[in-house]
């Protein structure tokens, strides 16, 4: 989180520079023509050619009751005199900070992200006169929006707690899987090691196995157990190199997925329901009996035994 919450505030910056220098300057240009609402409809209209991303600008008064229409790039729409009061991007507004960016919300009628980007507008004397607003939908805004990257660490998900309350009184029942698990890896190894598939979610009790390829990283395919157990299936995929860039190594796939095993049939209660594996950010996910699921580096994965699982 603390890399998705960095990655976040770093667009927010850098949409916080970009608008100050155009909202600030219209915010002069609206404290001349102050009192006017058409004079103030103008000003606005003039200053969205400059804002080709925002939807709409509009004024409001100390009180955050609208003076001025919502004006667009479609032209205006009557909102004078309404009331802006309860809306997400009023709260902390105030003289001292010029221009304030509201955090992202749902819009009322749209019901699409946006974010309202509020500007002081003050007389010559420095008196608080009202506010700009400029409404955007995240999609339209002009950011790098580089790629967050999610951090290689163990995480851990409570699931549903009416499955974790009745734990004690289930008990594993055998699958079709379970009944040839040996083969159903090992097929599923030979798949991620020679024939390029990248990721997979094994679901042991309802024996099934979802595949995606790095070849086409875009359709999933799903593979039934008769599919899983018949060596025929490696005719279906060509023969492709395991990447070089791939972060689990090449000999240590089957090692994961023969974990997988242990733990499925680790103990009648507790016991693992489903596993993926990614090879390219070396995750493994894992979710138990109990609901719990957990997302863990392969190397910290390989390094727990059995008895640690079952305490937990």
């Amino acid at each position: 989180m603390e890399n998705l919450q960095k990655s976040i505030e770093n667009q927010r910056e850098a949409l916080r520079e970009l608008l100050s220098e155009p909202l600030g300057r219209l915010a002069n240009q609206c404290a001349a023509a102050w009192g006017d609402r058409q004079r103030l409809n103008t000003e606005l209209a003039g200053a969205l050619g400059n804002l080709s991303y925002c939807k709409h600008l509009y004024v409001m008064d100390a009180n955050y009751r609208q003076v001025s229409d919502n004006v667009g790039h479609d032209g205006l729409l009557a909102c004078h005199g309404r009331d802006r009061t309860g809306r997400p991007y009023v709260s902390g507004i105030g003289p001292a900070v010029p221009l304030v960016l509201s955090q992202a919300y749902m819009s009322l009628e749209e019901h699409r992200p946006s974010l309202t980007a509020v500007q002081v507008v003050q007389d010559g004397a420095g008196q608080l006169l009202g506010y700009i607003g400029a409404y955007f939908g995240l999609r339209d805004l002009p950011l790098t929006r580089e790629l967050y990257e999610e951090p290689r660490k163990w995480q851990q998900l409570k699931g549903d707690p009416s499955i974790r309350d009745t734990v004690f009184h289930q008990l594993r029942s055998e699958s079709l899987m379970d009944r040839q698990i040996d083969t159903a890896l090992g097929m599923v190894a030979e798949l991620m090691v020679y024939h390029g598939v990248f990721h997979v979610m094994l679901h042991f009790s309802s024996s099934r196995a979802v595949i995606w390829l790095f070849s086409d990283p875009f359709r999933y395919r799903l593979l039934s157990i008769d599919m899983l157990v018949d060596p025929n299936m490696c005719l279906a995929y060509p023969r492709i190199p395991y990447p070089a860039d791939a972060l689990i190594p090449m000999d240590k796939v089957r090692t994961v997925l023969e974990r997988f095993k242990d733990l499925r049939q680790m103990d009648d209660m507790f016991y693992l329901r489903s596993g993926t594996l990614n090879i390219f950010n070396g995750i493994v996910g894992l979710t138990f009996s109990c609901d719990g699921s957990h997302y863990v580096p392969y190397e910290e994965f390989l390094d727990k035994g059995q008895d640690f699982w079952v305490g937990e």
